[in-house]
């Protein structure tokens, strides 16, 4: 018998948590055929001798709806074994849009994930006005890996409802029966969901709070429905970081989504400081779920912050109007003007004066969570390594501290400002949460936030810090490799994959666990229009494998384009 491919003898970790075992694992038009020990012909054949096969990973978090459009390839999220992205998340996204509106979403995008407008002006077509048609241009496309998508909210809002969404007027009867019927149209095109958030950074690019922000119960229940309506879809929903509870945003979103009897995924943070949140939302989700709801808190694995820098978005003087003077200098320019004493002592005496739009620049001086990434990237560093630790052992202000470390490597220099995640400066807190039931991994925001982001690593630093490197707190590699496959493949609705086993899609990683290492991440400028972005590349993945296609070896891609546009839930292979 031929098949198309066969991985001879590696360590099988079939991603439903099973034991991992030595055997071989053969593919014939895009599905794993033979499992075990395979004999026959193969027109490729990988010998994975002493290296893990695992499922392709499942990311369910993403941002690619340009990135899709525009490129044809989902990098850095393919180059860290990722085979099946689930794109416009947060309620954000580029349709429905109508010809007037463009200029919203564009800067709807630019504000809340930091991509740049010209990318977008120069990278998009906008060959499309509804959803489903979005849907069509994405499917034309050829890419490295498979692509899923939400709907959605608020452009979905500014299409019902014009600039009374933009202005987050309360939606009339007329709006929300409009709403359910273009959910509907969206479900049966393909859309996995919906997608909403109401988080106060989520902002337009000139300062104004996102359409959805202020959405009601009633409208929430709309959507909700029009989802059950098409046939049903997996809500994601980003709540606002809470004053003193998650009460009760994120419970009307409970109510609504049970109410239309459909499955929720949100965002939930750990704060670093404080008294904790996290138990009262997972209170919550336990109450829910014990009344025949199906939710799930998405958490990231390592802190959630933001990489500051001086060719980035977002660093401690970019608000400051010393700065700003030399702002648009080349890079190099620039640094050899701060490393001239006067200079020096202007922006270092100078305060912030100038109104970001984005809110999360104000948190570039956060110094007791900011810390050096190296070449090496340490992201459970030791609070010695923070910025106001390590000026207090010089005897410097942690501002002068900072800005001496932002002109290391002649200003390519980044540092990890860890928001949230790192409660006592430690990942602890995340361990036990990553064990539980009702807790899925994502939020790596792929696509998304290319200046001051680049979290899409994170199936990486999965495999080597949590199942392979950390002394406490370890998680084996079969319930490592589960929860970046089968499970969130499952919340998704996506049970044609996550999974070796006969009959599933043949979506694989090869992987040498002994080498896997995580390098620093990286400006590059191959946006559309000369964009910039962050990259981050990884060593150890020996091949991954799309529908049967080898589009990655040894961390280099090949020419094979075999990704498509999963449309709708994908049932389990007969």
């Amino acid at each position: 018998m031929t098949f198309d491919l066969v991985i001879r003898n590696g360590t099988i970790v079939d991603g439903l948590g099973g034991q991992p075992y030595v055997g071989d694992v053969a593919v014939r038009g895009g599905v794993i055929c033979a499992v075990g020990e395979v004999t026959g012909d193969a027109r490729q054949v990988i010998d994975a001798t002493g290296l893990l096969v695992t499922p392709g990973f499942v990311d369910l978090h993403t941002h690619y709806d340009g990135q899709s459009i525009w490129s044809d390839r989902l990098n850095p999220s393919s180059a860290h074994g990722v085979t099946t992205v689930l794109m416009g998340n947060c309620g954000v996204g580029f349709a429905p849009c109508r010809l007037d509106d463009h200029d919203v979403l564009v800067d709807l995008m630019a504000g809340v994930e930091d991509i740049p407008g010209v990318v977008m002006t120069d990278g998009l077509p906008w060959t499309w006005e509804t959803f489903p048609e979005f849907m069509d241009a994405v499917a034309g496309r050829r890419r490295d890996i498979d692509v899923a998508a939400f709907l959605p909210h608020s452009p979905l809002r500014v299409y019902v409802m014009g600039r009374r969404g933009v202005d987050r007027e309360p939606a009339t009867e007329a709006d929300l029966a409009q709403m359910r019927r273009l959910a509907r149209e969206a479900v049966e095109a393909g859309a996995l969901g919906f997608s909403s958030s109401r988080l106060m950074t989520h902002r337009t690019k000139k300062g104004s709070q996102i359409p959805s922000y202020d959405a009601s119960y009633a409208e929430i229940l709309a959507i909700s429905r029009g989802l059950a309506d098409g046939g049903g879809g997996l809500i994601q929903f980003v709540p606002d970081l809470p004053d003193a509870a998650y009460q009760p945003v994120l419970q009307q979103v409970f109510d609504a989504a049970t109410e239309a009897g459909q499955p929720v995924t949100f965002s939930l943070l750990i704060g670093n400081a404080g008294t904790p949140l996290w138990p009262d939302a997972l209170a919550m989700v336990e109450a829910a779920n014990d009344s025949g709801a199906a939710i799930t808190a998405q958490i990231f694995p390592r802190p959630i912050g933001l990489m500051i820098g001086l060719d980035l978005s977002i660093h401690p003087f970019v608000l400051y109007p010393s700065y700003q003077k030399i702002a648009r200098l080349p890079l190099a320019e620039r640094v050899e003007q701060l490393r001239k004493p006067a200079v020096r002592q202007e922006i270092l005496a100078d305060r912030p004066s100038i109104v970001p739009a984005n809110p999360l620049a104000y948190l570039a001086q956060s110094w007791e969570w900011s810390f050096p990434l190296g070449d090496d990237p340490d992201y459970e560093p030791d609070a010695s390594e923070s910025i106001a630790a390590r000026a207090a052992a010089r005897g410097v202000s942690p501002i002068e501290e900072a800005y001496d470390r932002l002109l290391d490597d002649d200003g390519h220099a980044i540092l990890l400002d860890a928001l949230a995640n790192f409660e006592n400066n430690s990942l602890d807190t995340v361990s036990a949460l990553m064990r539980r039931d009702d807790v899925v991994l994502g939020l790596g925001d792929g696509g998304a936030h290319y200046g001051m982001i680049c979290d899409s690593s994170f199936p990486t630093y999965v495999l080597t810090h949590w199942a392979r490197d950390r002394s406490a707190g370890r998680l084996s590699i079969e319930v490592a490799v589960r929860e970046l496959t089968s499970t969130p493949a499952r919340i998704a609705g996506l049970l044609d994959r996550g999974r070796i086993a006969v009959g599933y899609k043949a979506d694989l990683n090869v992987i040498d666990h002994r080498k896997l290492r995580l390098h620093k991440p990286v400006v590059t400028y191959d946006l559309p229009a000369g964009g910039r972005r962050l990259d981050q590349a990884a060593d150890g993945y020996v091949a991954t494998i799309v529908s049967g296609e080898i589009i990655a070896e040894n961390g280099k891609p090949t020419a094979a384009r075999p990704g498509k546009l999963v449309r709708g839930r994908q049932s389990v292979p007969a």
